[in-house]
């Protein structure tokens, strides 16, 4: 507890953040909001002091963009199919590595390393190992199929043409969704193992003595005490997940597709491309963020509505 007559002290050293984070993080969220509700909003006739009428014209251009439902037909899917996968596959490599304790720390290290390195070189590795190199303009036939097509065809599976010009949006989604989910796994792994340290070992010891079954132990005591921690990677793989950006651009690039007619563009694309538009897109940009907000909110309360039925804490 601070001392009343040296309160004016922790504002003071607390200062210099508090003011960063005013500028760079509350103003920038006012004046969001302001602009989302701007119409016709022109940062340049802006500047020359003329005034724009509130409104929602912003929020209907957006809606009425023709690639609107695309867009948030794949953030949605990338989302729904990448969360849940990720978390329950972290919850088991979590319970394996946690049981490994000669290498616990060595295999922690190594699965946490993509956590901290950069999505968009991650990205161009995942690019490379689905490429096709060299198709032939009059077979189609790949003169080299990559790595992925490599290992596949020691199984007799023929090349996939996964991410190239001519692949199909189902074989995109799946390169988009396997790349999500092997990068958020190091994160998810880490809260879980942490989790799973702190758990009393008595209740384990219980279950040995009473010769229970693993896969019960796992069901009944392993997830229930988890629970805090498995809804919180739930809550913040959804947040992220509808903020999906630089993995489609680390594989796909700027074009978000692969023939570069944005077939994989996202919520936060759709926005960045907006932005792109200086002097016009700023409201645009605006209200589609306001709409993401939205979404991502309501998902979010969802979350915490179920999560206060099953959590056990």
């Amino acid at each position: 507890m601070v001392d009343s007559k040296n309160k004016w002290k922790a504002w003071l050293y607390l200062s210099p953040a508090l003011v960063l984070l005013g500028i760079f993080t509350v103003y920038p969220i006012f004046n969001t909001v302001q602009l989302a509700f701007l119409n016709g909003y022109n940062i340049w006739e802006a500047m020359d002091g003329k005034m724009f009428t509130i409104g929602i014209d912003n929020f209907v251009k957006v809606l009425n963009y023709p690639g609107f439902l695309t867009t948030l037909k794949t953030t949605i899917l990338l989302c729904v199919l990448t969360v849940p996968v990720s978390t329950m596959l972290a919850l088991l490599i979590a319970v394996a590595l946690n049981s490994i304790k000669a290498l616990n720390r060595l295999l922690q290290t190594i699965f946490f390393l993509p956590y901290v390195t950069n999505s968009i070189a991650i990205g161009m590795v995942f690019a490379t190992m689905f490429n096709m190199i060299g198709l032939d303009p009059a077979t189609g036939i790949p003169q080299t199929a990559g790595i992925i097509n490599n290992f596949l065809s020691i199984f007799g599976v023929g090349p996939v043409n996964w991410i190239n010009p001519g692949s199909t949006y189902e074989a995109n989604m799946f390169v988009m969704c396997v790349y999500i989910v092997w990068n958020a796994l190091p994160f998810k792994i880490l809260v879980l193992l942490g989790g799973l340290q702190s758990v009393n070992k008595q209740y384990y010891d219980a279950a040995k003595v009473d010769g229970t079954s693993r896969a019960r132990v796992f069901w009944r005591i392993t997830v229930p005490l988890l629970s805090p921690m498995i809804s919180y990677v739930l809550i913040t793989g959804f947040i992220g997940g509808f903020k999906e950006y630089s993995s489609v651009v680390g594989v796909f690039g700027e074009g978000m597709g692969p023939t570069g007619d944005k077939e994989l563009q996202t919520m936060v694309g759709l926005i960045y491309d907006s932005l792109g538009e200086v002097g016009t897109g700023e409201g645009f940009a605006s209200a589609a963020a306001m709409i993401l907000f939205v979404i991502i909110l309501a998902v979010t309360i969802l979350n915490l509505k179920v999560s206060n039925k099953k959590v056990h804490y």
